[in-house]
């Protein structure tokens, strides 16, 4: 910490700082609302009780209730107080249900015991510190003047300074070391009464943080489902369109190559070519398609679209496919592009001569092995397509591994859930 630091700190906390008395009033502006809470449940026990049982137990039933009735009060009051004197906006806990028949219900919430530990044990305590701060305050004011008027006392008292001047010097620079104190104690005590509103007055942390999770995960579910439909659509829009649009070229084309029999030499290679080219951009316009959103899959299902990648294949594939319910379209997509990723790096890399490929639904889990016998050595940071294969197994909650020795068999292991 630099010596500026220090200087600044220092300042922010001299006795005539603003922030000293701001602290200051803010610790002792919560006494009385920290006392309040335990004074109503002992209050009743200062007054003379006969041994009467039903009268002790009056005593612990009604001042119970009665604090149950005033803590939102109290808990409103002392976040309204961190709100106004130190801009601290604490915001309410969900609200519980009011009434006689939802007093069971209120009873059993977290969020009424962590005001209570507040109110009954953290208030008291948070008090006896402002109380201290004040007697710092008080104290030290008194003890560092001393001297200005201990010279009238006569020299028969213990603080007369004509016959007992060290000692007056002695309580006088405890006095200014006290004064100088309570600053730095206000601020402690602000610090901690500001956390124990914020942790225990305030929404539990634990549970927003899991709605949150559950808010982010829900979110993430529509973006991934958003763009598997708009992945479906601009599927339609191909096939639909400018792939019917091609096969009209390519068939107009290649009428024109079989019936202008006439027309120069040029010209016909202009035609040929001309038609090879569609050709080309259809078979490419296929496989875009393909891999944006295969229409079997969503007519047939699994078993239907990945025989058809397993037909491709220029390897033998070993394809099982055992889905007695069919999952959601997303997850279905999912594990249609991890086989159809899986086997295209065989084809390119593995240098196998065979892939075992099996798709089995088990409850809610969605499994997807593909094993080749090549020669190993698969690294999802090696650029392979693995990363991104495995960023979208990731993006549906699924869980993604690899095992690929040197020397084979690499085996591919998807788990995707079934709830989406």
């Amino acid at each position: 910490m630099t010596s500026g630091t220090l200087l600044r700190r220092a300042g922010a906390h001299a006795p005539w700082s603003p922030t000293a008395w701001r602290d200051t009033a803010f610790a002792v502006s919560g006494v009385p609302l920290h006392l309040a809470f335990p004074a109503l449940l002992v209050l009743p026990w200062s007054v003379w009780l006969p041994f009467d049982p039903v009268l002790i137990a009056l005593y612990l039933v009604v001042p119970a209730v009665a604090a149950l009735w005033l803590m939102p009060a109290l808990t409103r009051a002392h976040r309204e107080r961190c709100w106004a004197m130190l801009g601290l906006d604490v915001p309410a806990p969900p609200e519980r249900p009011g009434g006689f028949r939802g007093l069971p219900r209120t009873l059993r919430s977290d969020d009424l015991w962590r005001e209570a530990r507040y109110h009954l044990l953290t208030g008291p305590l948070l008090a006896c510190g402002a109380l201290a701060v004040l007697g710092c305050w008080a104290v030290g004011a008194a003890l560092a003047t001393l001297g200005l008027y201990a010279w009238a006392l006569p020299d028969t008292s213990a603080l007369s300074l004509n016959t007992h001047a060290v000692r007056v010097g002695l309580l006088n620079a405890l006095g200014v070391l006290l004064f100088l104190a309570a600053p730095w104690a206000a601020a402690a005590v602000r610090d901690l009464d500001g956390r124990a509103v914020e942790r225990l007055l305030g929404p539990d942390r634990a549970k927003e943080l899991e709605r949150r999770v559950e808010d982010l995960a829900e979110k993430r579910a529509e973006v991934v489902d958003a763009a598997d439909l708009e992945r479906r659509r601009i599927e339609r829009d191909l096939h639909d369109g400018t792939q019917q649009r091609l096969v009209s070229l390519a068939l107009n084309l290649g009428l024109a190559r079989e019936t202008l029999t006439d027309v120069p030499d040029p010209a016909m290679k202009v035609i040929v070519e001309a038609h090879e080219e569609v050709k080309e951009a259809l078979t490419e316009l296929r496989n875009l398609i393909r891999g944006l959103h295969p229409p079997v899959l969503e007519d047939r299902g699994l078993d239907a679209a990945l025989s058809g990648i397993a037909a491709r294949v220029p390897l033998p594939v070993r394809l099982r496919v055992e889905v007695p319910e069919r999952a959601s379209s997303t997850v279905e997509a999912v594990a249609y592009f991890v086989v159809s990723e899986a086997l295209t790096n065989v084809v390119k890399h593995a240098r196998a001569t065979g892939v075992d490929v099996a798709v089995v639904r088990d409850g809610h889990t969605l499994r997807v092995t593909v094993t080749d016998d090549g020669v190993g050595g698969a690294d999802p940071a090696g650029g392979s397509g693995l990363a991104g294969l495995a960023r979208r197994v990731r993006s549906v909650d699924g869980v993604f591994r690899i095992t690929s020795p040197a020397g084979g068999p690499t085996t591919l292991t998807v788990e995707l859930p079934c709830a989406l």
